[in-house]
This record gives C-alpha cells, structure tokens and sequence, in this order.
C-alpha cells in the first residue's frame, strides 16, 4: 500500500501499511509484520475510495392516466412499418406489393438462432414496399416491409 522510512533515535525503519480495516492495520517494519490497533480518535482518516454520483434520473413513461395512450378500435392500429423483431436470415417473403393483408397474416419467415420465426401483419391494410428478399440477412430493428391503408 504505502511505504514509510522513519528514522527514530539514530535507528533507520523501513515501514510498510499492508492493509487498514476500522482502526487495525497490518504494517510491516524492516521485514517483520505487525497489527497495530489506532485509537478512534486517529484513525479517522478514510481511505481515498472514488464515489459515483450519478444525476437523479426520471423514467420515461408518463404516470399520468389522465392523457389516452391508445387509439380507438375504429382507427388503424401501429405505424404500418413491420421491423425485425430480432437478427436473423429471411427465409421466405410470402408477400408482394399490392397484396391486401389481414391482421395476423403471415408475411415473412425469419430464421433467428436455429428456429423459424413468422412475421405476422398487425394491421389490416395493402403492402406499400417490400425492403428484404429471400436470403438477406437483417438486424433487429430493419424495416422489412410497409403496409398502408
């Protein structure tokens, strides 16, 4: 930890602080180790430890129950973007640009850690843009295709 040379009445100390817990410290003097207890009132010297101090964060959610958060059942449900829901190959696209599709049709078959996984339409609509082909491999995230009203 640190080291000290002390010079006490002509006599040279090489003196090491190996460990301080509370008010014991292990020290070692010209190779010979010792415990020595302090007295409360000395070893009130903290140890230089750094403390994070972060800033008070909020969460991003409104409590509020007052403001609506959904839309009615008669308007049309999501953005009409379908994004991957995880990284992985496409392995089929079932659907082209101008097919009507219903809630819950399945639209592309993702291969994502060694299993099959259907993309399924979540609103009822006709397909604006399909941005995958079969074998492209896509992150979580990407737009794999666009159903508009």
């Amino acid at each position: 930890m640190k080291k000290y040379n002390f010079t006490i009445n002509g006599n040279k100390y090489n003196v090491r602080i190996l460990k301080v817990e509370d008010n014991i410290s292990d020290i070692e003097v010209n190779g010979m180790k010792f415990k020595v207890e302090l007295d409360k009132k000395m070893s009130a010297v903290a140890p230089k430890t750094p403390i994070l101090v972060r800033p008070q964060q909020t969460p991003s959610t409104e409590s509020e129950k007052s403001t609506a958060k959904f839309s009615s059942p008669a308007n049309p449900k999501g953005s009409g973007i379908v994004k991957s829901p995880l990284p992985g190959v496409i392995l089929d696209v079932l659907v082209k640009e101008g097919d009507h599709v219903k809630i819950g049709q399945k639209l592309i078959l993702l291969e994502a850690m060694k299993m099959e996984n259907n993309i399924n339409a979540d609103r009822e609509g006709v397909i604006k843009s399909v941005n995958v082909k079969q074998g492209d491999s896509v992150l979580e995230g990407d737009i794999l295709l666009q159903i508009g009203a």
